[in-house]
C-alpha cells in the first residue's frame, strides 16, 4: 500500500507539489482566523443569576430570594451544580451545566424556570435577571473615564456627571462592537431625584410616606389617546403629564386643607442626589473615577474583540465632551501577545536547532531543506485541523506543537536519509531514481506508520480528562496528534516528491562530521563492553535516583503565565463603611506608587452594578501596572518587587493581603472557586460552628513552610441594627407589624418610588425620611407608627431597636451545604507539597469527635454532620492520590 501511494505521488508530481502550495496557502489563511487566547477557556457551561434587594440583609436575601431561585433551579436537564452567594442586597445563583450543553439552551431553560419561580419570591424592586453570556475569563477590557477642571459638568458633581456620561453614551457606543455582550459600570455616583421627608411636618398634615408614593406615581405619566381627524389631516391625541424638573416634582399635591393643597415641597426638601452605592474606583490613590468593564460574548475571538473595541475608542472620544477622556488601562491583548510570542519563539528555536543537527548529520543542504520545509507544513496542517475542529490558538495548542517539533520532522527525516542514502550508494548507479525512491520509501514506510501510531497512543489518556483538566489540555493532545499525522503526510506524499526534485542521484562522500562521531562511538562503545557490569550497575544506580527525585517534584496545574501586572485582593474589617475602606486603600495606593518600578494604580472596592461577583466593601482589588523591566532599579524581578510590596502594606492594621494577577485571579476562582491557589472548604449547616472551626484550622496549618496570604473568608463581624417588632405590645396598641417594616423599608431604607425620563435617561425618584431624622438607633426609636384608629405612638413602644454582631453572607452548595473556606496562597512552593501536613501541625481529636485512624487530623476538629474538603489546581486524581497517602501517612504514625 505504502508503495503504491510514494509511486503514485511521484507520478503525479505536479499534482502533489500543487496540493501541496494550496495546504500552505489554506494554513496561512486559516491561521489567521483562528481564535487567539492565552489559555483554552477552562469556564465551564454556567448561567448566573441576579437579583437585587436593595436593603436586605443576607438573611432575608438567603431565606426569601436565593433559597426559592436556588431550589426551582435544581432538576433541570443537564444541571450538574447549583451555588449561591447571598450578601447585602444582592443574591448570585449559578447554576453550572455539562460542558455539551449549549449556552443558549441553558439560558433559554433557566429563564422559563425562573419565570415559575417569581411566585414564590417577595415584592421587589428589580425582578431577577440573567448574568451576561459572557464566561469566567470574559472581562478582556477594562478603562476609566477622566475630565479636567474645564468639563462644564451642567452643576453636578464630577463624578455624576462622568457616570451619567458612561451609563448612558459610552456603554451605548461601546456595546455595538461586534463580541461584546455587555460592560458593567463602577465608580462615581447615579444621579437621583430624591425627596428627603421630615416626619413631623408629614404628622403635621396627616400624611403618610404612602400617600406620598401614590401622589408621585399618579402625577408622573403619559398616555395616548387616538388621534383626531381635523380636516383632511390625522392629528394624534397625547396626554403629557411626565415630571421632567425638579420644580415639578415638588408641586406634587398631596392633599387639600380648607382650599389649600399641600404639596410635597411643604413636608420635604426636593434636591439632586446620589443613589447608595456599593462600589468605588480609585486611581492613583489622588482621585476617584468612573471605570467601565468590558464582557467578552460566549465563544468569541478575544483578540479580535480587542482589536475592534481599540478602533471604536477613537470614534467614541471624538463624541465625548471637550475635557473628557476615555482611557483604557487592562487588556488581555498584551498577554495574549505575550503568551502566542512565546510559542512562536519556541517553535522557531527548535526548528532552527533541528536544521542545524540535520545539516550536521545529513552534510547535504538539499536534504536538510526538504526536511525543513516538513516542519512548517505539519504545523499548517494542524491549524487546518483546528480550525477544522473550532480550536483556538494558544498556549496549550499551540504548545502542543512546540512541544512536538521535533517529532515532527523524524517521519521526514527518516523517509529524506533513506532516500539519500539508496541514491548515494555505489551499487545503484545507473538505475532509475525513481524505483530507488520508490524501493526506499518502501524499506521505512511500515516503521514510519507506527513510531507516528505509538506516539499518538502515548496521548490517548489526554483525550480521555475531563471537565477543567479536559479543556486546558486536550487541545495540547489534539494539535500533538493532528500534527503527527501532518508529517505522515509529509515523509509518505511530499518527501519524495521533493527529493525527486533535489536530490541527485550518484555516489557521494560521507559527511567529515559523522566520520568523527563514528570514530568517538566506536572507541566509547570498544570499552563500555569491556566494563558491562559497571555500565550496568551505573545505569540502574541512575535509575533509582531518578525515580527518587520523580517523587520529589513539584506540581502545578498549570505555570504561572507572566502577565506584567501585579494584582493585590485586599480583605478589610466585615464592619468597614465605603468611606472608610476607599480612604485606607487610596492611601495603600500611594504608598505603592512610591516604588520606582509601578507606573500607576486602579484600584476597585466592593462591587459594580449587577453583572459580576457580589463583593463586598470590605474587598478591593489594587491592580498595579508596571514600567518596563529596562527601567527598574530597586528590584531585580518581579517577586523580589512583591516581597518587598507585602512587606510593607503588611505593616497597615486590619487588612489582609493576597497577591495575584488578573487572570490568574480569574483562574484560581474557576479552578476552586476561590480567588487563591488553594482553598480548605468546610461543609455543614451550622455557620457557627464552621467559623470556629475554620479559625482552628487556619492555626493548625499556619506553619507550614511555603503559606503566603494565610486568611479565612470573613462571614461573620457585620454589625446590625435590629428592630425587632414586640407582638404583645403590638396587639396592645392596634398596631399590625406590616406598619412597622414599611417604616423601617420607606423611612430609614428609603426606595425608588418612580422614575423620571429626560429623553431617553431615565433616573429613580427616592422616596426617604431625611438623614437627622434617622442616623441613629435612638433617633429611630423616636419615629412614630399608625396605630388602628390613626393616632401615633413611638416606635420603641412597640419594637426593640438593639444593635447585634451577625454574619456578613451565606454561600451555599446544592441548597444544602453552607461553605467556609481557609485560603491559603502558595509562594515558591508547588502546590501539592501544601497537601502533606507535617505531624507537628496535627492536633490530637478533640472532644467529643469520632478518632478514626483513617480521617485526616484536620477533618478530625470537626463535629459531626460536616466535613472538609480542598479546592486547588490539581486535577482530580492528584488529589485522591496524595488523599490516599496521607491517610497511610496519618494511619502508621498514629494520630
Amino acid at each position: 500500500m505504502i508503495e503504491k501511494i510514494i509511486a503514485l505521488s511521484l507520478r503525479k508530481r505536479l499534482i502533489i507539489v500543487l496540493l501541496l502550495i494550496s495546504l500552505i496557502a489554506a494554513g496561512v489563511y486559516q491561521y489567521r482566523r483562528l481564535p487567539t487566547d492565552a489559555f483554552p477557556d477552562i469556564s465551564p457551561v454556567m448561567v448566573p443569576i441576579f437579583a437585587e434587594a436593595h436593603g436586605m440583609a443576607p438573611e432575608e436575601i438567603e431565606r426569601l430570594i436565593t433559597f426559592p431561585i436556588e431550589s426551582a433551579m435544581n432538576g433541570l436537564p443537564g444541571v450538574k451544580l447549583v451555588k449561591s452567594t447571598s450578601a447585602f442586597g444582592m443574591a448570585v445563583i449559578y447554576v453550572y451545566f455539562k460542558d455539551n450543553v449549549d449556552i443558549y439552551f441553558a439560558r433559554q431553560i433557566v429563564s422559563e424556570r425562573m419565570t415559575g419561580a417569581m411566585a414564590d419570591l417577595p415584592e421587589m424592586h428589580d425582578p431577577p435577571i440573567l448574568g451576561p453570556i459572557s464566561t469566567g475569563l470574559g472581562e478582556v477590557f477594562m478603562y476609566y473615564l477622566a475630565a479636567d477642571d474645564t468639563v462644564d459638568t451642567k452643576g453636578k458633581d464630577k463624578n455624576t456627571y462622568l457616570r451619567e456620561l458612561n451609563d448612558w453614551f459610552v456603554k451605548f457606543q461601546l456595546q455595538t462592537v461586534p463580541g461584546v455582550t455587555e460592560i458593567l459600570s463602577m465608580g462615581g455616583h447615579i444621579l437621583q431625584y430624591q425627596i428627603k421627608v421630615n416626619p413631623h411636618l408629614l404628622n403635621k398634615y396627616d400624611l403618610r410616606l404612602e400617600d406620598m408614593e401614590a401622589a408621585i406615581t399618579g402625577n408622573n405619566a403619559n398616555a395616548g389617546g387616538q388621534f383626531l381627524v381635523l380636516g383632511a389631516e390625522e392629528y394624534l391625541v397625547r396626554g403629557v403629564g411626565l415630571i421632567e424638573h425638579l420644580e415639578d416634582l415638588r408641586n406634587i399635591q398631596l392633599k387639600v386643607i380648607s382650599g389649600t393643597p399641600v404639596r410635597i415641597r411643604d413636608v420635604a426638601v426636593v434636591e439632586f442626589g446620589n443613589e447608595i452605592r456599593r462600589g468605588v474606583v480609585s486611581r492613583n490613590g489622588k482621585e476617584e473615577v468612573v471605570a467601565g468593564i468590558v464582557m467578552k460574548l460566549f465563544g468569541e475571538n478575544t483578540s479580535e474583540v480587542i482589536a475592534r473595541l481599540k478602533a471604536k475608542i477613537p470614534e467614541v472620544q471624538t463624541a465625548l465632551p471637550k475635557g473628557v477622556s476615555l482611557v483604557p488601562y487592562y487588556d488581555q491583548s498584551r498577554l495574549v501577545a505575550n503568551a502566542l510570542a512565546t510559542v512562536k519563539k519556541a517553535l522557531f528555536q527548535g526548528a532552527g536547532l533541528i536544521l542545524l543537527t540535520l545539516l550536521l548529520f545529513l552534510g547535504n543542504v538539499r536534504a536538510t531543506l526538504i526536511v525543513a520545509f516538513s516542519l512548517p507544513l505539519c504545523a499548517l496542517i494542524a491549524v487546518l485541523f483546528m480550525g477544522v475542529t473550532g480550536m483556538s490558538a494558544n498556549l496549550m495548542s499551540l504548545g502542543g506543537i512546540a512541544i512536538a517539533i521535533g517529532m515532527l520532522g523524524d517521519a521526514s527525516i527518516v523517509m529524506v536519509e533513506n532516500i539519500h542514502r539508496h541514491l548515494s550508494d555505489e551499487k545503484n548507479k545507473g538505475r532509475n531514481p525513481f524505483k530507488l525512491i520508490v524501493t526506499a520509501g518502501k524499506e521505512v514506510g511500515n516503521p514510519i506508520l507506527f513510531s507516528v501510531a505509538i506516539i499518538i497512543i502515548v496521548f490517548l489518556p489526554l483525550f480521555t480528562l475531563e471537565g477543567v483538566e479536559g479543556k486546558m489540555f486536550s487541545p495540547m493532545a489534539f494539535t500533538i496528534s493532528f500534527a503527527m499525522l501532518g508529517s505522515v503526510a509529509a515523509a509518505l506524499l511530499f518527501a519524495p516528491v521533493l527529493a525527486s526534485l533535489l536530490l541527485r542521484a550518484g555516489p557521494g562522500k560521507e559527511f567529515i562530521f559523522i566520520a568523527v562521531l563514528k570514530q568517538i562511538y566506536g572507541f566509547l562503545l570498544t570499552v563500555a563492553l569491556k566494563i558491562k557490569v559497571f555500565i550496568v550497575i551505573l545505569v540502574l544506580a541512575v535509575f533509582a535516583i531518578s525515580v527518587m527525585l520523580f517523587f520529589r517534584l513539584g506540581t502545578e496545574f498549570i505555570p504561572v503565565l507572566e502577565e506584567g501586572v501585579i494584582q493585590v485582593n485586599i480583605t478589610m474589617a466585615p464592619s468597614i463603611s465605603l468611606e472608610k475602606a476607599t480612604d485606607t486603600i487610596m492611601k495603600l495606593e500611594r504608598s505603592i506608587l512610591r516604588y520606582q518600578e509601578i507606573e500607576s494604580t486602579i484600584a476597585k472596592i466592593g462591587r459594580p452594578e449587577a453583572g459580576s461577583h457580589p463583593h463586598p466593601v470590605n474587598f478591593a482589588a489594587i491592580q498595579m501596572t508596571l514600567k518596563p523591566k529596562e527601567q527598574w532599579k530597586n528590584h531585580k524581578d518581579k517577586s523580589a518587587l512583591i516581597a518587598s510590596l507585602n512587606e510593607e502594606l503588611s505593616q497597615y492594621p486590619g487588612i489582609q493581603l493576597n497577591f495575584t494577577q488578573p487572570i490568574q485571579n480569574l483562574f484560581d476562582e474557576l479552578l476552586s472557586g476561590v480567588r487563591t491557589q488553594l482553598a480548605i472548604k468546610l461543609f455543614g449547616d451550622d455557620l457557627d460552628v464552621l467559623r470556629k472551626k475554620a479559625e482552628e484550622i487556619r492555626e493548625t496549618i499556619e506553619g507550614i513552610p511555603g503559606l503566603v496570604d494565610l486568611s479565612t473568608e470573613q462571614s461573620f463581624g457585620q454589625p446590625q441594627v435590629q428592630i425587632i417588632a414586640d407582638r404583645n405590645a403590638c396587639a396592645r396598641y392596634g398596631v399590625n407589624v406590616s406598619e412597622i417594616l414599611e417604616l423601617v423599608e420607606l423611612a430609614v431604607g428609603g426606595e425608588v418610588v418612580d422614575q423620571i425620563f429626560l429623553n431617553t435617561r431615565r433616573f429613580g425618584i427616592h422616596l426617604r425620611y431625611d438623614e437627622k431624622y434617622r442616623d441613629n438607633p435612638e433617633t429611630i426609636e423616636n419615629l412614630l407608627v399608625h396605630m388602628s384608629d390613626n393616632s401615633r405612638i413611638p416606635l420603641s413602644q412597640v419594637a426593640t431597636v438593639k444593635k447585634q454582631l451577625v454574619k456578613t453572607g451565606v454561600s451555599t452548595l446544592k441548597v444544602q451545604c453552607r461553605l467556609k473556606h481557609v485560603s491559603p496562597g502558595a509562594s515558591q512552593r508547588n502546590v501539592q507539597d501544601l497537601f502533606r501536613f507535617p505531624q507537628s501541625h496535627a492536633r490530637p481529636p478533640y472532644a467529643g469527635t469520632p478518632a478514626d485512624d483513617k480521617c485526616h487530623p484536620a477533618d478530625r476538629i470537626l463535629p459531626l454532620q460536616h466535613r472538609i474538603g480542598e479546592a486547588d489546581q490539581v486535577d482530580e486524581k492528584s488529589k485522591h492520590n496524595m488523599a490516599k497517602k496521607r491517610r497511610k501517612i496519618d494511619k502508621q504514625q498514629n494520630l
